[in-house]
């Protein structure tokens, strides 16, 4: 197959339909969000097509430097799958996305490819995948260097050793993250990923590495989601907003406390009534002294709090300006310090300051062991010194957010890409094992698309996000990011569904590990932007930009 040929077609095809959508939805050179929300189900189709070129592009990509065969194999069979799936979202929608007959003939219809993507997929090309899967024991390769690899090696190793073992129970009796595995975690160094050296990090002071951080936490996450692969989530979306406006000082104090595992962080952004809607926010921050000190009180209730309990550093998003027409302009972050504490609940009065803190756990279906809670301020007083860029950082909460929330983002993606590879080693193992009718249920042929299919979308996932890092690093690639958290969060829920389906009545069952995969994977598409806002307000205005 010219996969070449596929991707430019599709590429070709995006940009007529972009510029018919920015047509319909630009207002004076901007996106206009009412104007998007008027046609949510095309503008949402739009992004899922886009997420879904740009894995393709870099599946395909990666295949080109690496001759193995089933490389290949994988990179043909994913972008077939991307053309068909990119016809049926628009067949019989025509007027919707703005295309015609001529257009589809031109593009993604033209028989030479519709030829070729119909012998990608035909059963005979997937029998051979399966068998290359098969004969590899594996999905495709990662493509790393020497330094990242030993880095997937590492926590790959501890993964097993430490994390597997204990995963079920923590799982099934909802308990908190043993301390072995935090202390294990921060002789390895974990967290200090995303942190310069110069603060007493692993990145190098002059060059980000968010590939690093990606593949240790997709390792983390094969091993348990909820008691490893989330970890250093909180920490990293703290560090990068203390980077980008933090005070000297701050930076100083804060940042190799992170990197050491001496303050534990999460972070405190949802509340009740607003998650995405991030502008509607009401927790408040006042100005107020305290035994002669100046610093700030905090009101209200965030909920969704993963590791509120255990953490003694909140990332507190407050509006500090009461005026509700600057919406996010009016938002400021500060760290609100607490003692550490172990199980459901908590509370905490200040001794000094009169303020209350107090937080409960919400009962989940996954993602156990780090435990998301709903957490209320009582006149919580936080000194001066804890609002993220002091003076210059009242009202640009909001952005320093966002630059955390980003690399939050890819750390989704490669929680998402953890939990399938996981999947994925299950289905095939299981698939091989497993006899009905007299023969392994890897034979059949629907057992094999699946293979198949679960080992070409984790490897287009898994480069996609790898490329979005690189951009990252750059100081670009926000959309790539929000593209690849996006698209692998979804695929996940199949991934894992089938990895399940593949086990039969033992798949439902807790003593396998798959049941857990599962349920896990479903949070995915919430956390960090649920999926609906992340298109709507997120990505598709981004990707619309350019055709303004």
């Amino acid at each position: 197959m010219d996969t070449k040929q596929a991707i430019n077609a599709a590429e070709k095809l995006h940009e007529h339909i972009s510029k018919f959508i920015a047509g319909k939805v630009g207002d004076k050179g901007r996106v206009s969000g009412s104007k998007i929300d008027a046609m949510q189900t095309t503008a949402y189709d739009y992004t899922w097509v886009a997420s879904e070129v740009y894995a393709a592009e870099q599946i395909v990509a990666y295949a080109e430097k690496n001759s193995g065969e089933l490389e290949k194999a994988l990179a043909e069979f994913f972008t077939a799958e991307m053309i068909s799936n990119f016809s049926s979202k628009i067949s019989f929608r025509f007027h919707e996305f703005g295309i015609s007959m001529e257009n589809l003939r031109e593009t993604i219809w033209d028989p030479e490819l519709t030829k070729s993507v119909e012998t990608a997929l035909n059963i005979e090309n997937i029998t051979r995948i399966a068998k290359l899967i098969q004969e590899s024991s594996g999905g495709g390769t990662y493509g790393l260097d020497e330094q990242h690899e030993m880095f997937r090696q590492t926590f790959r190793r501890f993964a097993e050793d430490k994390v597997m073992p204990i995963a079920e129970k923590v799982h099934r009796h909802d308990l908190l993250i043993p301390d072995e595995i935090i202390q294990g975690l921060t002789e390895l160094g974990c967290f200090g990923l995303s942190i310069p050296q110069q603060f007493g990090g692993f990145q190098d002071d002059a060059q980000p590495d968010n590939t690093g951080m990606v593949v240790v936490t997709e390792e983390l996450s094969r091993g348990s989601l909820g008691i490893a692969g989330s970890l250093i989530t909180r920490p990293e979306i703290l560090s990068k907003a203390i980077l980008k406006g933090g005070t000297d000082d701050q930076k100083k104090k804060w940042l190799p406390a992170l990197a050491t595992g001496e303050k534990m962080a999460a972070v405190a952004v949802t509340e009740p009534d607003y998650g995405s809607d991030v502008a509607g926010m009401k927790v408040s921050a006042r100005p107020q002294e305290s035994q002669g000190k100046k610093g700030w009180v905090i009101n209200g209730v965030k909920t969704w709090c993963t590791f509120a309990g255990y953490a003694d550093s909140l990332m507190v998003l407050c509006r500090t300006d009461p005026d509700m027409a600057k919406k996010h302009k009016g938002m400021s972050i500060l760290i609100a310090e607490k003692p550490r504490f172990d199980g459901h609940e908590f509370s905490y009065d200040q001794p000094e300051h009169g303020g209350h803190v107090e937080g409960k756990a919400i009962p989940t279906i996954g993602y156990r062991g780090m435990h998301s809670y709903e957490v209320a301020f009582e006149n919580y007083w936080v000194p001066e010194e804890n609002l993220i860029g002091g003076e210059s950082g009242l009202g640009q909460g909001f952005y320093m957010q966002m630059e955390g929330f980003a690399g939050g983002r890819l750390q989704t993606a490669a929680r998402a890409l953890g939990v399938m590879q996981a999947a994925f080693e299950a289905g095939l193992r299981y698939s091989d094992e497993r006899k009905v009718f007299g023969q392994p249920i890897f034979s059949f042929e629907m057992t094999q698309w699946k293979i198949v299919r679960m080992a070409a979308l984790i490897q287009a996932c898994r480069q996609a996000t790898f490329h979005a890092c690189k951009l990252m690093d750059e100081h670009k690639g926000q959309m790539e990011a929000s593209l690849v958290k996006f698209y692998a969060s979804k695929v996940s829920e199949w991934v894992t569904r089938e990895a399940l389906q593949i086990h039969g009545g033992y798949g439902y069952a807790e003593e396998y590990a798959v049941s857990r995969y599962y349920v896990d994977a479903r949070v995915f598409s919430i956390f960090e932007g649920a999926e609906e806002v992340l298109a709507l307000k997120v990505i598709a205005p981004a990707l619309l930009k350019p055709y303004l």
